[in-house]
């Protein structure tokens, strides 16, 4: 997460970035409470900078100029001018940090938000790399630096994850939590009833300051010969609807999707385990699994999480000695190639050229230092 502080005339410009993500393992199981994944932040960014304003505060977005929303103060209550935007996600995590920061007693002032994404293609197509989880979380982080709150990254997760839930109502959060903690990270979701049920009867305050159940968030080193390649197939796909799709299924096949998920958390164990040996080959043999387990999910679920164009960007790596398979929820956007950094790749891109996919230019972004950045 990169602070920095330039000046507008005497009052402080505050610029916050948070990193983008993608699911390197354990998709549609680490939506059910403790079941593991692996996550990546990637060095691609949403920026949010805010100033202090007199009058009217607004929400300005680079890449929505024509929905931006302006909005006043009624006591310390935000009140909206337009009503139908596209900042979903930005309303929430300012409403929820603003509730937090009263609770702390901290006054209300008017700002101007402004936010720049460089998580979707250059026309507008979405990579699936998180933006939605960057955004809340730059907004979060921003806001808490404005109102000059105290924050730890536990924290900071807490009241992202709570103000991303409120707009999208289901998901792990595991993408709130790569923005949040930076590198690679092993995460297991929290208890969302629990939530439900804890934010009737406790203050925000009591909920951001207390342990979640079963949440658990660790950052993993990779062995120093993996290359992580990322495919992009061009083609968007919704993350929750996806997941909605197969909780439906879930309802209806009991069993098979409890075998689904076992046999998930023992492959994401195992993957976990090749990180802390730092060996290679155990990486490479549990993505080759996770695929496996998801295209048994994909077959009783009827829902396409492995595209025609994602099947043929993971054959072709598998080919070229690689480890592959889809990015997240599937059905477009990413996939993932884990490889010996030795290994020669220049084939491998040629053919995915050749079939419509583009390598994808990303890097690992470092763990991030909370009280440095």
């Amino acid at each position: 997460m990169c602070i920095i502080y330039k000046q507008k005339g005497n009052d402080p410009l505050i610029t916050v970035k948070a990193p983008g993500k993608l699911y390197i393992a354990g998709e549609y199981a680490v939506v059910e409470t403790g079941y593991p994944s692996i996550i990546v932040a990637l060095n691609q960014f949403v920026t949010v900078e805010i100033s202090r304003s007199k009058s009217y505060g607004s929400i300005v977005s680079k890449q929505y100029r024509d929905d931006s929303v302006f909005w006043r103060r009624q006591g310390d209550q935000m009140i909206l001018d337009n009503r139908d935007n596209t900042f979903n996600y930005i309303i929430s995590a300012i409403r929820l940090t603003e509730a937090y920061a009263q609770a702390l007693n901290r006054p209300m002032d008017l700002y101007d938000l402004r936010i720049n994404s460089d998580l979707d293609s250059p026309n507008g197509k979405k990579y699936g790399l998180g933006s939605s989880a960057a955004v809340t979380v730059a907004t979060v982080k921003a806001l808490c630096q404005f109102y000059q709150l105290p924050l730890t990254k536990s924290q900071l997760f807490k009241l992202s994850a709570i103000a991303h839930l409120d707009v999208q109502g289901n998901g792990s959060l595991g993408d709130i939590a790569a923005s949040v903690y930076g590198g690679w990270i092993a995460y297991r979701s929290f208890d969302r009833n629990w939530l439900i049920a804890a934010r009737s009867e406790q203050s925000l305050t009591e909920l951001v300051n207390q342990p979640w159940p079963h949440l658990q968030i660790t950052q993993l080193t990779p062995p120093r010969d993996l290359r992580l390649i990322i495919g992009w197939t061009g083609t968007p796909a919704s993350t929750s609807h996806l997941v909605d799709k197969v909780a439906i299924q879930k309802s209806r096949q009991h069993q098979v999707y409890d075998q689904f998920l076992m046999e998930s958390k023992k492959c994401l164990e195992e993957l976990i385990q090749g990180f802390k040996d730092g060996s290679l080959e155990t990486i490479k043999t549990g993505i080759k699994r996770n695929r496996e387990i998801l295209q048994h999910l994909a077959a009783f679920t009827k829902v396409a999480i492995e595209t025609p164009t994602l099947k043929k960007m993971c054959d072709i790596a598998v080919e070229n000695s690689a480890a592959a398979k889809s990015s997240g929820a599937g059905g477009g956007d990413c996939g993932i190639v884990v490889i010996d950094k030795h290994t020669d790749v220049d084939s491998m891109i040629q053919r995915w050229q050749e079939n419509g996919i583009t390598r994808l230019s990303l890097s690992v972004h470092p763990v991030i230092d909370i009280n440095k950045e």
